[in-house]
């Protein structure tokens, strides 16, 4: 990966007009009075690299008394990724860990053999309220790893490398690009960049690793004469070098890696490479027997009654 100033695409010139593979137009999901736009999976694409989930959390004004709580629920063989441009988020897990969630830090949550979780609003921006606005992934492990031990991983704003140069500025959440290096340790080929577009400034996109896409956050990017607005998934041909250009100030968040060692199933809250292992998990966590969040041990959202079985991400997904 590498950034240097560029001209403008040019039509029909394929590495520009044809770099993109796949546009994904995110589903609108309303959690409780937070917007959730939801890019992956989709019919479309199952994954980007190891990223088998994509959700853009609000933009969401929180009044008084007003916040999410979201109450303890379980994964497996996944690992989580929460990163925020505005607000914060109490993170609360059966390891223990009990870390407030802030802009610009990197939060990994590696479920593996299985974890609980809580996100909730504490205390004290329920009296003031609050604005809300992130980005949450999941991550799906390779297949040797899905069964490691859990663990939760906080690296702050400051830790991670943010590159400025010719308008473009850029935080480093895993991975490498622009020369430098994310200190997030991934267990498989993972990059995931936050970059901020001055009006008008270019970004060359080299094929550093296979799968690569771009979800637009706010403003407009224009690749090769065609403008795509916020919230578009654009998901990048492999091999190629794309060019983009901004229109007006730009965010956009570049993410993807290697391709995963096969497809994956999903259902709810699990990830496998094993069908079979999350009928276990369904059945684990209906009786009980996923360790419990120290000091929220009685709450906890029960596994959905559903006759839908758990199938591959790219065929369907059945998430409530």
């Amino acid at each position: 990966m590498s950034w240097s100033p560029c001209p403008d695409p040019t039509l029909g010139v394929p590495t520009t007009v044809d770099a993109i593979e796949k546009l994904i137009i995110p589903r609108a999901v309303d959690l409780g009075g937070m917007e959730v736009r939801r890019a992956l999976p989709s019919t479309k694409r199952q994954m980007v690299g190891p990223f088998i989930f994509f959700d853009q959390m609000g933009p969401a004004e929180f009044l008084t008394d007003e916040g999410i709580d979201v109450r303890p629920h379980p994964h497996i063989n996944l690992a989580t990724v929460t990163y925020l441009f505005d607000g914060r988020i109490r993170h609360r897990d059966s390891l223990g860990t009990d870390r407030e969630i802030e802009p610009g830090a990197v939060n990994w949550m590696q479920a593996g053999r299985g974890i609980v979780h809580s996100e909730r609003t504490d205390e004290e921006r329920l009296r003031t309220g609050q604005r809300l606005f992130g980005i949450q992934t999941w991550v799906a492990l390779p297949e040797a790893q899905e069964e490691s031990d859990p663990g939760f991983v906080h690296h702050g704003a400051e830790a991670l490398p943010v590159i400025e140069d010719h308008g473009m500025t850029a935080r480093l959440i895993a991975g490498e690009a622009f020369g430098a290096r994310s200190p997030l340790a991934t267990p498989s080929e993972t990059l995931y960049a936050d970059i901020r577009l001055a009006p008008g400034a270019s970004l060359a996109i080299e094929p550093s690793v296979t799968e690569r896409a771009l979800y637009t956050i706010s403003g407009e990017l224009d690749v090769a004469g065609q403008v795509f607005p916020a919230a578009n998934l654009l998901v990048l041909r492999p091999g190629d070098q794309i060019v983009i250009r901004a229109v007006g100030e730009a965010r956009v968040m570049l993410f993807g890696g290697e391709p995963m060692d096969g497809p994956r199933w999903i259902w709810w809250n699990f990830v496998s490479s094993r069908k079979e292992r999350i009928e276990q998990a369904q059945e684990e966590w209906r009786r009980g027997r996923f360790e419990t969040v120290p000091g929220d041990e009685t709450d906890f959202i029960p596994l959905p009654e559903t006759n839908t079985k758990p199938r591959r991400a790219l065929g369907g997904v059945f998430y409530p």
